[in-house]
């Protein structure tokens, strides 16, 4: 299944990413859902995946979150499922990301869906993240307000919303149009009928999550040794103080190591690393280089698993945290421009030096497989 999105990349970055939010009349024209209720409520109840409940009663607003057992206890209305990742476990989910592909795989998250019933919701709030917002089955009617500073509260505690506010778009969305909501500006949506809604998320890391993970990194690889030195030292007339001259210093250091070779391979790494669980499975056997070759002489494709960053940076291919850069730089470009590669490609470069053993190796790590592989596990 693939999806054709109607979006002007350029008009929409100049007028509305970052600035404004806007809904987008069939986005997707005869839209498709990839998967249905049943396949969704399938996914909660697996340990592995991330997902809750949200709904709302006469004692207010409630969330559980998964894996589930059942769904039997719920009512006709005022609640939703939301599962999130679920381009990670569901292929046909994992088409819908294609289209955003325009815009930044570093940037991109996750695809997030829900299925509501009538009135289901998750009440109103902000995110700090850009996402794109596709009606599925159903119609939903979404409010987005300004982005004025709103005051926010916690209903419960692993709900946060956001006081009453005055709508710019109030609009009822039907299969196929999309909402594009900025960060930073609250919004509601509520079912008017049983519905799925698709989003997929673009995150920005804060400063306070490079400035950790790096600090991480700058330990695990025991880097930033080097002690303050203050040969020049004079005397100061008041020895309580600290000299703007050594604050500079001090920011230097700070700023050496930031600058230092260690930072781009540590923000490749950081930046390719999932926040939530692929679904890995290494092939069982393992598979030998003679038979990737002759799986590729055959014409099959390859397919990288839902989710898997594959990022370039710099001369390095970052994949899940890992940094590659000795071999093929070919190669490495073929892995990371798609998700899916036609064995032509690779058979055009899987003679050159160490391509063929690093492209065994990562099939055996369970980043890449052979289509038609899940089919057959399935048979089993």
């Amino acid at each position: 299944m693939s999806f054709e999105l109607a979006i002007d990349w350029p008009t929409f970055l100049a007028t509305y990413w970052q600035k404004k939010p806007v809904v987008i009349r069939q986005a997707f024209a005869d839209f498709q859902d990839p998967i249905s209720p049943d396949e969704l409520a399938g996914l909660a109840m697996e340990n592995e995946v991330d997902s809750r409940l949200v709904s709302q009663t006469a004692e207010g607003w409630q969330v559980a979150h998964g894996p589930f057992q059942d769904f039997d206890h719920l009512t006709e209305s005022h609640w939703s499922l939301l599962v999130q990742a679920v381009n990670h476990w569901h292929p046909a989910a994992a088409e819908l990301m294609q289209p955003f592909r325009a815009l930044s795989d570093w940037r991109m998250d996750d695809l997030m869906i829900s299925f509501s019933v009538p009135d289901g919701g998750v009440g109103p709030h902000l995110d700090q993240y850009d996402v794109f917002i596709i009606q599925g089955t159903g119609r939903r009617r979404w409010r987005v307000g300004n982005n004025d500073v709103v005051a926010q509260h916690s209903p419960h505690p692993d709900l946060l919303q956001v006081a009453p506010f005055e709508a710019i778009i109030d609009e009822v969305l039907e299969p196929g149009d999309l909402v594009y909501i900025p960060p930073g500006f609250p919004h509601e949506g509520y079912s008017l009928e049983n519905s799925l809604n698709y989003s997929v998320g673009f995150r920005a890391p804060s400063g306070k999550e490079l400035l950790s993970g790096f600090a991480d990194y700058v330990l695990a690889q025991e880097l930033g040794s080097r002690r303050y030195q203050d040969p020049g030292l004079t005397l100061r007339g008041d020895a309580a103080s600290v000299l703007p001259e050594e604050v500079d210093n001090l920011r230097a250091m700070m700023n050496e190591l930031v600058n230092s070779g260690d930072f781009t391979p540590w923000l490749g790494e950081f930046l390719s690393q999932s926040r939530h669980e692929l679904d890995i499975a290494p092939p069982q056997p393992a598979y030998q280089e003679d038979e990737v070759r002759n799986a590729l002489q055959e014409g099959t494709p390859l397919q990288r698993i839902g989710g898997l960053k594959v990022l370039q940076l710099a001369s390095h291919t970052f994949i899940n945290g890992e940094r590659f850069s000795r071999v093929a730089p070919d190669f490495l470009h073929l892995l990371a421009a798609t998700t899916e590669i036609d064995s032509e490609q690779l058979l055009s470069v899987i003679e050159q030096q160490n391509v063929l053993t690093q492209l065994t190796g990562l099939i055996n790590a369970g980043y890449w497989h052979f289509a038609g592989e899940e089919e057959e596990e399935g048979d089993e």
